[in-house]
This record gives structure tokens, sequence and C-alpha cells, in this order.
């Protein structure tokens, strides 16, 4: 098949990185695989270079003229089928298809934002998805939602599938040492906006007693796309936590900073379904989160690392159990993390997913 996948860049994010390693698990099955995108950045440019997959990039501010540009460009690629994620990517891939198109069309949301459901434009978005063969959504709760906007929706054309993880990449260390020079290390991969909830973490160790303050260090990796850093920082300083909060930017190395840690964290107040969760797991690693999107499916209650993001002291009581586990304990959670989600999100299972809906 000759595929095109769409999506708005190729930054650091999560909808991003999944897309890209389905065109590289296209490509490994012998397709022509090609990008559109209409913003450019280029965080995941090289990894589609390395594959020999051409990259388009439609950059047009007016709105009107992007759309009917990048139709044209999808109209007169004589694709076999069309791949695109993220509400606007989606928006101009069906409106492509007026008045009739060959191609098959697979649109994927990624985002379970409860406040879709008070924008018209954003519920607009999602009626023109009958336009689409297939609505693929990331998670149970991303399609609850889209179901509620979109009734008209038949069941045959809406589909659950879960992320993928590369598990040659995403694996546990074999040189891994527990909280080494007497840290805990919590590792969180994610964007600085407020969706993140950066700054409720910061309130819950502020929460903390000195001891435990002292035995703790969070490494957050991502870019600034607001002022909730700003925000954050202020806390920070306020509290006195300067030692325990460590910032960086976007890397390519983030694969071994999780095999480094000690978990991996994410207090997000909503989640399409977050990658770094599924990777931290697919590290052998405690999984320390915010119970939204399907996360409470695929980790245990029980074991008291989920939390309630709207709520402080929730999230301070995840953090003081995670402190309390043994090493022992640690590595026993890591390797049930591990279990889930090789039965789960494994790249041939998800790959071959999209390429039946894409052949259908």
């Amino acid at each position: 098949m000759k595929i095109l996948c769409v999506i708005d860049y190729l930054g650091s994010g999560g909808a991003q990185r999944q897309l890209v390693e389905l065109a590289l698990g296209f490509k490994e099955r012998g397709h022509e695989v090609f990008f559109l995108t209409y913003h450019q950045n280029t965080f995941y440019n090289s990894f589609l270079d390395k594959a020999s997959i051409p990259i388009t990039c439609i950059k047009e501010s007016n709105y009107l003229k992007r759309l009917l540009k990048m139709s044209r460009f999808i109209r007169q690629g004589k694709y076999d089928a069309v791949l695109s994620f993220l509400r606007a990517a989606n928006f101009i891939c069906e409106v492509s298809g007026f008045p009739s198109r060959k191609w098959k069309l697979v649109v994927g949301e990624r985002s379970a934002n409860p406040n879709d459901l008070n924008s018209i434009k954003l519920k607009m978005f999602r009626w023109f998805h009958l336009f689409a063969d297939y609505v693929v959504a990331n998670s149970h709760s991303n399609m609850k939602i889209v179901r509620s906007i979109n009734s008209l929706l038949p069941d045959s054309k809406c589909k659950v599938i879960f992320n993928l993880v590369n598990f040659n990449m995403w694996k546990p260390s074999t040189v891994y040492t527990p909280r080494k020079e007497g840290k805990f290390k919590l590792i969180i991969a994610a964007s600085h906006r407020c969706l993140k909830n950066l700054n409720g973490l910061v309130e819950a160790i502020a929460m903390l007693s000195p001891a435990e303050r002292s035995r703790l260090v969070v490494e957050w990796y991502g870019d600034n796309d607001d002022h909730s850093l700003f925000d954050a920082l202020i806390k920070i300083k306020k509290n006195h936590l300067e030692e325990v909060f460590l910032f960086f930017p976007a890397t390519h190395e983030i694969t071994r900073k999780v095999q480094e840690a000690d978990a991996v964290g994410l207090f997000s107040f909503y989640e399409g379904f977050p990658n770094t969760i599924c990777e931290g797991m697919a590290c052998g690693k405690p999984v320390i989160c915010s119970a939204v999107s399907d996360i409470p499916i695929f980790l245990d209650a029980s074991n008291k690392l989920l939390c309630d993001p709207e709520d402080h002291r929730s999230i301070r009581d995840a953090i003081i159990h995670l402190l309390s586990l043994s090493n022992e304990q640690l590595v026993t959670i890591g390797k049930q993390n591990l279990a889930i989600a090789k039965k789960n999100f494994d790249t041939d299972l998800i790959v071959t997913e999209y390429l039946e809906l894409l052949s259908k």
C-alpha cells in the first residue's frame, strides 16, 4: 500500500511519537510511507529520514489556504490509505475527501479533554468523523467522549487501539541501581502545559516532611509550552524545593533516563492515553500517576500509586507510599508492569490492527 500519515508537526509530543512509530512499522512491512505536516518542527525528522520516509511540510498561516493546499496534495498523491492524528489534521483529511475519494481514511483521536464537550468548534470537528472509514481512539475513555459528541457514529466505525511500544528501545536496564546516591529518582516526561499538573505536584511535595523531601529528586523532561512552568518555579523557590525539582528540555535520550530512574510519574488532569506510562512500564518501572483515562485498567489500584490530580493530599499520599517501598518491592512492581505492557502494547500487534483498517 501507499500510505500517507498526516499530523500537525513532528515535535516531541506523544501523538507525534505514536504516528512516527506506526509509520516505521508500516515501512518495515514493505509499504510505501509518506508524511504530511503543516508546522515546522523537526524533533522526529531524523527517525523518518533514516527510514527513507519523505516528509512534506505545507507551511501556510492562512487556515483556508492551508486547507486547500493540503487537500490538493492529498488528492493528487494517489494514496491507497491516509492515516491522520489529532483533530485539525483529521478535519483536513476528512474535508479532502469531498465530494468523493478512492483512498481509505482512518482518523486518530488522541485527547480525552472533557472541555471538548463544551466547545462548539471541537464538537464540529467530531461530526466530520462521519466522512472517515474508521475512527480510532487510544483509550475507551477517549472514545466515550467522541461517541457522546457524535452519537451517529456506528459501532462498526469506532475502534479502540492502545499505544504501541517499541520493546527493542524501551526495556529494563541491566545496570539499574535502586536509589543511587541515596536519592529516589522520579522521572516525568511531559510538556509544561497546565493539564500536566506540575503545580499540583509542587503543592503535594511541599506537604512532605523535610526527611521525605531530602530523599526525593524529580527530573522533568519536556518543552515549555505556557506559563505553568514559570508559576511552578515561583512555588518551588517559595517552598525551598530547588534541590528536589530539576528541569530539562525534551531529549532523544529519554529512554536511558527512564531506565536509570526508580519510578515514572505523571499527574495530569486528563490524558488520551499517555506514552510515558506505557514506556515506563516497558522499562520495568513502578508508575505513580493520576487515575485518568484507561490507566486504572492496567495499573493495580491496590498498590496505592494512583492518585486524584485534583487533590494535593492524594498526590502526597501516593508519593509517601512510593518512597516507603523497599528495593525488592520496586523491582516486583516493575516486573508486573513489564508483563502487562508486553501483553497490551506490542508493536507488531498494534501495527497489524492499523493495517487491517487501512486495507479494508
